[in-house]
């Protein structure tokens, strides 16, 4: 049962709202004073924040600025309450709560924001930080779903070849540069061709996944590789580039000649009971991968056993 904490007066409307999260199986606690508060957070940490400006605004500023600056606690959705009528003179930028509900909001208004605000924080905390798609847990979420569904889809699973020498060579601020841009490709890339039926996601470092129709999977990653190759080579110093390969050292420490980073793409056809459980769709791309990785430049490889 997720807990919440309610910082205001025990007053009408808040004991309202107290009943009406109860209502909705949400263990809700609610305190007066700051003071009271502040140690039921730092102690017993709660899910949510709910606080109302109005008790003494100051100090839940302080409040609320120390919560988000703590990276132990930054994670913890904050709502502010506030007067209606002091919306318009709220610097927001200089108050980092999540959203705020206004006095007088209805029990069915609060019980929405609430449970929205526990939606966001569990997508925010799944996204990845350096391309904000969605990562493990929407992952494996979307594949489940397809391998339900009664159409046909292409679980693809995306990586770089040679990209460890890349970063060794540029270091890794042009490594994240490589990554974002394959992001983009990714997402436009499907957009295109499945638009909202679509998905892309983020395993982690140089990994992804993309689901899509199994009708444009083949069409739409050769567009990926095409798209890949044409711009990678922006991100290689001119030198390397009339080298037509990147000299660094191995892990051995001794020089030698690397290629640029290619794309490899392992697709994995899923279709009404192929598959029962999202690790048999891994497992079949694991060995696909294991194949792609092998062969030099970009290459795209689909699973054709029935």
């Amino acid at each position: 049962m997720r807990r919440v904490l309610l910082l205001s007066p025990e007053t009408l409307p808040y004991t309202r709202w107290v009943e009406a999260l109860r209502r909705k199986r949400y263990a809700v606690e609610i305190f007066s004073t700051i003071e009271e508060a502040g140690e039921k957070v730092l102690f017993n940490l709660p899910d949510l924040l709910l606080v109302a400006e109005a008790l003494k605004p100051d100090l839940v500023h302080d409040l609320v600025f120390a919560l988000k600056c703590d990276l132990s606690l930054a994670t913890l959705p904050v709502i502010l309450i506030i007067e209606p009528e002091k919306l318009h003179h709220i610097q927001w930028q200089n108050y980092f709560v999540d959203d705020f509900l206004c006095e007088g909001a209805s029990e069915e208004e609060v019980v929405s924001r609430v449970e929205l605000a526990f939606v966001r924080s569990e997508r925010l905390a799944d996204n990845n930080p350096l391309t904000g798609l969605p990562g493990n847990t929407s992952i494996l979420r979307k594949i489940e779903e397809v391998i339900r569904s009664e159409e046909s889809w292409a679980v693809g699973y995306v990586d770089l070849d040679n990209f460890k020498p890349f970063n060794d060579a540029y270091g890794f601020s042009r490594g994240d540069e490589v990554i974002r841009m394959l992001a983009r490709i990714l997402v436009t890339t499907v957009d295109l061709y499945a638009g909202p039926r679509g998905f892309v996601g983020h395993i982690g470092g140089d990994d992804f996944v993309f689901v899509v129709p199994l009708e444009v999977a083949e069409k739409m990653s050769r567009e990926i590789i095409q798209k890949f190759d044409q711009l990678i080579i922006n991100f290689v110093d001119p030198e390397d580039r009339e080298r037509g390969c990147l000299v660094t050292t191995d892990r051995q420490g001794v020089l030698c000649r690397m290629p640029w980073p290619s794309v490899s793409i392992a697709i994995v056809p899923v279709w009404k009971d192929r598959f029962h459980h999202y690790g048999e769709v891994a497992a079949i791309a694991a060995q696909l991968k294991h194949y792609v990785k092998r062969v030099p430049g970009s290459i795209y490889l689909v699973d054709r056993r029935k």
